[in-house]
């Protein structure tokens, strides 16, 4: 449906951006699909693949909506491709891309992370479109042309995969520091635990020392005693002695 004036619609738009991309997302994996494993290794450990790689469906070069079948194959060729069996002239590298590609078969076999990703996948989408219908809508309010960069299918391809790395790289950040901060609580807990047990280690042992010591502080407190009693009896006694008598001298 046209809008006024006989603009297209922005959601016309919308639609026909998808499609474009959608075919031109299709036209790149049946293109890289059949990269060499030199090739897949250099391109699952490009700079900055530790971000890349968060996107298992980027990894696998597959579409969001396959199905487990096509996802099985998918990971079977990719996986004999990179494996260091099949590269023995660089085995270090291709364990790590090995390493990367299993780790997003895995992760897209739990139903649950598959849906997480597939739900990160479609926020990027999602916002990109809407980006391009305000876009529009405040050009066309301000009587100026809605041609917009994202009318390319490439330049709307790199949007959506730009904000869709954006999207699970801060999810990423988000995990992390939720782990770093569960690490410090948990350490923090077992420091507390080391400490009172400590403290209960010591107190024990205070008061077994003090049972084993209390029958040698009773006999020096009864020695201590006894003394003091003798010391008081001779003191006693001397004041009971005869005053001495002088002589008295005869003229």
């Amino acid at each position: 449906m046209a809008a006024a004036g006989g603009e297209p619609s922005t959601e016309n738009v919308s639609d026909e951006l998808f499609q474009n991309f959608y075919t031109e997302v299709k036209q790149i994996e049946k293109r890289d699909s059949v990269l060499t494993n030199k090739q897949q290794i250099e391109r699952l450990l490009r700079p900055g693949s530790s971000y890349f790689n968060l996107n298992p469906f980027e990894v696998l070069q597959i579409d969001a909506e396959a199905t487990d079948d096509e996802l099985k194959k998918r990971f079977r060729a990719l996986s004999i491709l990179v494996h260091p069996d099949k590269n023995q002239d660089d085995q270090i590298r291709s364990q790590k891309a090995f390493e990367a590609v299993d780790k997003a078969y895995k992760l897209l076999l739990e139903p649950d992370q598959r849906k997480r990703a597939m739900d990160v996948v479609q926020a990027g989408q999602e916002y990109v479109e809407h980006n391009v219908k305000e876009k529009k809508k405040q050009l066309k309010k301000d009587g100026k042309s809605m041609d917009i960069e994202e009318d390319d299918p490439e330049m709307f391809k790199q949007a959506v995969y730009k904000q869709t790395m954006k999207l699970f790289a801060e999810l990423e950040i988000k995990r992390k520091e939720r782990e770093a901060k569960d690490m410090h609580e948990r350490k923090r807990a077992r420091e507390e635990e080391i400490e009172t047990a400590e403290k209960a280690k010591r107190d024990r042992e205070w008061q077994k020392n003090f049972e084993e010591t209390r029958d040698g502080r009773v006999d020096s407190w009864r020695t201590f005693q006894a003394k003091g009693k003798k010391t008081k009896e001779k003191k006693n006694r001397s004041f009971l002695k005869p005053p001495k008598v002088k002589m008295e001298q005869r003229e």
